[in-house]
């Protein structure tokens, strides 16, 4: 069993936790807060505009035009049949995409420490669990291979960089990190349905550093799925980091070394080692043909590797290669042909893991490797090529893929926390990949038995790819794809599905909508959306929209539209649907103490500077803004507030949950 909280916590939490545990309550239907704070407003005008980090300054490419010769044509139809059809995937997880974290800023999306953590997160993984039945996480990366875990840090943070001393080609900074990382994601699994992934450092190797690995079995327990053998082992050479005549050989010697060095430390090995993570230098099988399958049959737990479709390093860090322009590359992700030919250089590797029957990973993936491209990888094209992206990879027999994140200088983020220094009056900002994990988790669901078949679909098309999802031999929901851009309705598609056995009456449809391809935000998953930048604390807003579309007894079809550009998930029957579909409210988490209680007025500058203030009969109150002076604002804030400090879990849990801000 996981550990939930430190030692030395436990009598401090006991005691505040009995002393406010009516404050806030969860319960299965949704969330009931007992308790709001809400701020006044003395203007409407707009906030200033922002000039801070990459991931939020981006830009706004100009849309494709649909082809012409020849046209896309836009009305086709689609046959189903039961039964085991052959071409169907290996059976997949709801959870089959879910995210890697670069270990280098975790505690900017975890939260602060063990008993800290980030409303947040926490709610966007709920609307994915609710909907996928689980979370899978790495953290890990370019950043694990230099990292020390050490019992504590001076200052009492969880993590800290070394800059001066950055010498890999993608500026990823030494860090010394504490337990406290470890406790935060126990505390999240027993607050949601999340399995964890942690990377062994093998920068030093033989020199094995091995107390994340002593460290998270003993935390995490059954949460842990793994441990990373090295991060891309094939770029060690290029980047410094090995001699010369380094090679797939020396690497599993590497790992034959760790593995003697875990059991001499009495260390689990049995299914822990996640390996060979290669890149693009070399294959698996370059690796996998030194004996390493043999060697290691016991102790590797998943096969995995590490890919990006295309990279924006030239550009980022002056590499010297070559610069790509995004204008001229979004065109990359807006056709199935990009996943495709990625996916194919695996198909043997797949196999492979069959026979062994072990799990097979793309461990590390997204739109563009160094911090992807600014008006692609943040833009609608990114939701739906990565949503198509992904089913292709399930189609070819992968068992999850790990989208990943960088920090607040790159543009691929599935979702990111505002900068510290904003954070008081900003909230996060969500990215079109978290859609497309969250269109996912509903075309697979929850029954672990979805099989996906990519259906050829309008003669092959790459512009309107196709794919059926069967459970046990029966074709349960459809997933159509539109990467065309024409708000006029000419390129909306019109498909005509035919069920296959018994037409229903009706089929019913969710849309992943934006109104163009290069749409930065406020995108809509059935009809709720995560905000525009800035604007997110994790919930769904608005109302769902679910379309029912009657099908015609006559023709045993049902007609669906898909707009340009969109997506739409077809759900052929009431299974398939209550499968994927939260029954209620999402569980959602609300904000039960704030790490910031001195001088943190929350407005925006644009806002202050137009604002009527006080009364003068008022300002007696708010006299100082020096904490321990007369009496001020936040003094009076927070006599108003008593101990609202914590919350309680009323599923049983037992868990204290703080909000970091």
């Amino acid at each position: 069993m996981a550990v939930l909280w430190q030692a030395r916590t436990l009598f401090f939490l006991s005691f505040v936790f009995n002393a406010l545990a009516a404050i806030t309550r969860y319960i299965p239907a949704g969330q009931e807060t007992l308790f709001h704070i809400q701020p006044t407003t003395t203007d409407s005008s707009s906030p200033s505009s922002y000039t801070g980090s990459t991931s939020d300054n981006s830009q706004t490419l100009i849309p494709p035009v649909p082809p012409t010769d020849p046209p896309v044509n836009t009305l086709f139809a689609v046959q189903l049949v039961n039964g085991n059809i052959p071409g169907l995937s290996i059976p997949q997880q709801g959870a089959f995409l879910g995210f890697s974290i670069e270990l280098s800023v975790s505690n900017h999306i975890l939260g602060h420490n063990g008993t800290t953590l980030s409303v947040p997160f926490l709610n966007l993984l709920a609307n994915l669990q609710e909907r996928g039945g689980r979370v899978t996480v790495r953290i890990g990366g370019n950043s694990q291979e230099t990292a020390v875990l050490v019992p504590s840090i001076p200052d009492g943070s969880a993590l800290e960089k070394d800059k001066s001393t950055v010498y890999n080609p993608t500026h990823t900074p030494p860090l010394i990190f504490t337990p406290e990382i470890l406790y935060m994601m126990a505390n999240i699994s027993s607050l949601v349905n999340v399995d964890w992934f942690l990377g062994i450092p093998f920068i030093d190797a033989p020199n094995w550093r091995l107390d994340v690995v002593q460290k998270g079995q003993e935390i995490l327990g059954n949460r842990l799925l793994g441990f990373q053998a090295g991060n891309e082992p094939d770029l060690y050479l290029p980047h410094g980091h090995r001699p010369q005549g380094y090679g797939p050989a020396s690497y599993t010697g590497e790992v034959q070394s760790l593995v003697d060095t875990m059991r001499s430390q009495g260390l689990k090995t049995q299914g822990q080692i996640i390996a060979p993570n290669v890149n693009r230098d070399w294959t698996p099988e370059d690796v996998f043909n030194t004996g390493f399958l043999d060697d290691f049959v016991q102790e590797l737990g998943i096969i995995s590797v590490e890919k990006y479709p295309n990279d924006n390093c030239a550009a980022v860090f002056n590499t010297g290669g070559t610069v790509h322009n995004p204008q001229d590359v979004l065109p990359m992700y807006l056709t199935h042909d990009t996943g495709v030919n990625l996916a194919q250089e695996y198909l043997n590797t797949a196999m492979i893991a069959q026979q062994l029957g072990k799990p097979f990973m793309m461990f590390e993936t997204n739109t563009a490797s160094c911090g992807g491209f600014p008006g692609v990888s943040d833009a609608f094209a990114a939701a739906l090529w990565g949503l198509d992206y992904g089913m292709t990879l399930a189609y070819s027999n992968f068992t999850g893929a790990l989208f990943h994140f960088g920090g607040q200088s790159v543009y691929y983020n599935p979702f990111t926390p505002p900068p510290t220094n904003q954070s008081a009056f900003h909230q996060w900002t969500v990215g079109p990949m978290y859609y497309a994990n969250l269109a996912m988790a509903e075309v697979l669901g929850k029954s672990n038995q979805s099989q996906v078949i990519d259906l050829n679909a309008n003669g092959g098309n790459p512009s309107t790819p196709g794919y059926a999802i069967y459970e046990n031999g029966n074709p349960m929901k459809v997933a159509l794809f539109n990467y065309l851009d024409d708000n006029s309705g000419a390129h909306d598609l019109s498909v005509a599905i035919s069920p296959g056995g018994n037409t229903p009456a009706s089929v019913r449809v969710k849309y992943l909508l934006a109104d163009h391809v290069t749409a930065r935000g406020n995108f809509t998953w059935a009809g709720q959306t995560l905000g525009a930048e800035f604007q997110s604390d994790g919930r769904l807003q608005g109302e769902l929209n679910v379309v029912t579309v009657p099908c015609d007894a006559t023709t045993n079809t049902c007609t669906v539209t898909v707009p340009a550009p969109g997506f739409a998930l077809v759900f052929l029957n009431d299974q398939a649907y209550t499968d994927s579909t939260p029954s209620g409210p999402t569980t959602t988490f609300a904000t039960t103490a704030f790490t910031k209680s001195v001088n943190t007025a929350t407005i925006d500058p644009q806002v202050l500077e137009t604002s009527n203030g006080h009364s003068g009969k008022d300002r007696t109150g708010f006299s100082s803004t020096s904490k321990g002076s007369s009496p001020n604002g936040a003094t009076t804030l927070m006599d108003g507030l008593g101990g609202v400090l914590l919350g309680c879990l009323g599923a049983g849990l037992g868990a204290v949950l703080f909000a970091l801000f």
